[in-house]
Parts: C-alpha cells; sequence; structure tokens
C-alpha cells in the first residue's frame, strides 16, 4: 500500500472524501503480543485486544473501511466487538463509530471533550458520539489485560488519551506520535505546542526500552525512535522560538529553514513549512 494513501488521507475529515479514495486501502493485522494486535489502513492506527473476552479496538478509521476493519478484526477473533476507545475526535480514528455502533452495538468510550467536539460538528452523525466518557482515565480488565486508558491534556488536542496494555508492553499512543515525520498539533482543538512536548516526555519516563509503540500514524516504533521523535520537536521549537525572540517573521523564518537534517521529517500533510508555522504561532 502506497504509503500516500495511509497518509494523505489521514487527517482530513471524511466529508468531501469519494469512496473511491479508499478504494485500494488494504487493512493489515499485526500481531504484537498475546491478545494484542495492531490494524494499518488508512487513517490511525488501531489497536486491538482480541480473545474470550471478545474484541476492544482503539480507533476506527474511516467509515468506508468499516466493513474491510471487521473482516480483519474477524480473522484475527471471531468474537464480538464490545468495545472502541477512541484516542481524540479527528475524523480519522472516530470515523467508523456509527457504523460499529449500529453493525456491532459496541459501546464507544473516550475523554469528554471528544464528545464536545464532535457534538460541535455540524454534519455529525448522533451515532458517532462516545457512549461513555471519563475526565482522567479508565481501566478494562479484558482478555487477561489490564488495558489503561489515560487523558493527557494539551497536546495534539484538549482530548488525547494514551492505551497501555500492562501485561503485553504496548502503548498506543494516539497521535501523540507521528513516527518519523512531523507531527499535527491542532491549535484550534485546544492543542499545544508545549503540552504536545510535555506529554511525550511523560510518556517516556513511563515506558521501557522493549516496549512496543502503536504511533497514531507510520509503523510499529519503540522507545529509541520516540526519542528521536522527541528530539526533533524540542530541537526545531528551541530554533523557530529563538528566532520569533529576535524578531524574525514567520514569513522571514519560513524562507531560511529548519536544519537541512530535518528535510525527511516533512510529509503530505505536515511539510516542513506547516511544521514551521505550528511551531510559531503555538508557542
Amino acid at each position: 500500500m502506497k504509503r500516500s494513501i495511509i497518509l494523505a488521507t489521514a487527517l482530513f475529515s471524511l466529508q468531501g472524501l469519494a469512496q473511491n479514495d479508499f478504494a485500494n486501502v488494504v487493512i493489515e493485522p499485526i500481531h504484537l503480543a498475546d491478545s494484542v494486535h495492531m490494524l494499518k489502513g488508512a487513517g490511525g492506527n488501531i489497536g486491538v485486544s482480541a480473545g474470550s473476552d471478545g474484541i476492544l479496538i482503539i480507533d476506527d478509521q474511516y467509515e468506508p473501511l468499516a466493513e474491510r476493519i471487521a473482516k480483519a478484526l474477524e480473522g484475527i477473533n471471531k468474537s464480538k466487538l464490545s468495545y472502541i476507545v477512541n484516542t481524540h475526535y479527528h475524523g480519522d480514528h472516530t470515523g467508523s463509530n456509527a457504523w460499529f455502533k449500529e453493525h456491532h452495538h459496541a459501546t464507544v468510550f473516550a475523554h469528554e471533550n471528544v464528545r464536545v467536539r464532535l457534538a460541535g460538528k455540524e454534519d455529525v452523525q448522533a451515532n458517532t458520539l462516545p457512549v461513555v466518557t471519563y475526565e482522567q482515565g479508565v481501566k478494562f480488565h479484558f482478555n487477561g489485560e489490564t488495558i489503561n486508558v489515560m487523558h493527557l491534556p494539551k497536546g495534539h488536542t484538549d482530548g488525547d488519551s494514551v492505551v497501555l496494555f500492562e501485561n503485553a508492553n504496548v502503548l498506543h499512543t494516539g497521535d501523540l506520535f507521528f513516527e518519523g515525520r512531523f507531527p499535527y498539533i491542532d491549535l484550534n482543538g485546544g492543542g499545544t505546542v508545549a503540552g504536545y512536548i510535555a506529554n511525550v516526555e511523560s510518556l517516556i519516563s513511563k515506558i521501557g526500552d522493549d516496549t512496543k509503540l502503536i504511533p497514531g500514524h507510520g509503523k510499529l516504533a519503540n522507545k529509541a525512535d520516540y526519542q528521536r521523535f522527541l528530539a526533533m520537536m524540542k530541537e526545531t521549537a528551541a530554533d523557530v522560538l529563538a528566532r520569533k525572540n529576535a524578531g524574525q517573521s514567520l514569513e522571514k523564518i519560513t524562507k531560511d529553514g529548519l536544519d537541512a537534517k530535518w528535510k525527511d521529517w516533512g510529509w503530505e500533510f505536515i511539510s516542513e513549512e506547516k511544521w514551521i508555522a505550528t511551531l510559531y504561532n503555538g508557542q
């Protein structure tokens, strides 16, 4: 599957996307440990707990992919899909909520700000909204796992959650990790540069070298990958802030660009120019 298919659609809302945009998307299952799996497709990576207690998924991509996601889950385990956790409100992570509620009677969990932001959209389906919301987090004791859902404030959005499979030592970061590329920080959705960096620092302090990381976007990763991501953010943020404080305009900083070593971190949705603008406006 082409990287452009995965990434170019990753952060756009479902509205305005034609069915043909998803025609060639394949949902790829990856077994991580015990009852824990990862599904790749178009949009946010999906975490999966599948076993004798049933199925729980973390995020659900776009509605045109819902049936393919369901078939991929059936290939892992034929148990009932009972629970969905949304890591935040963006459509590439919540787009199949309504479909799974209708066809599988799944219960959707999310931070309370996810429900607030989804409910504020003019064209949102009522069934897209989370049914159970929380302020700090919630734990599932499911398929022999302790699945720890934790809210982190003012990072990618104001409703971010990460999910730790404690026994399997797998962390789903949601969009608090874009593996190998500049992140999208939703400044209009309550995200902040400083909060995002602080949240990543906090998460890194809680994981080991052998922890497997399911990023919001990109390939399966580890702590070293997350540390490189953090180093990029801290260095580029300090660089842009120093130039801003010296009186340079956004246009001047954008024209001069970042250090050449960050060239390969730009991608279809967040170019170097967009990342500089985020750093300039978000701190």
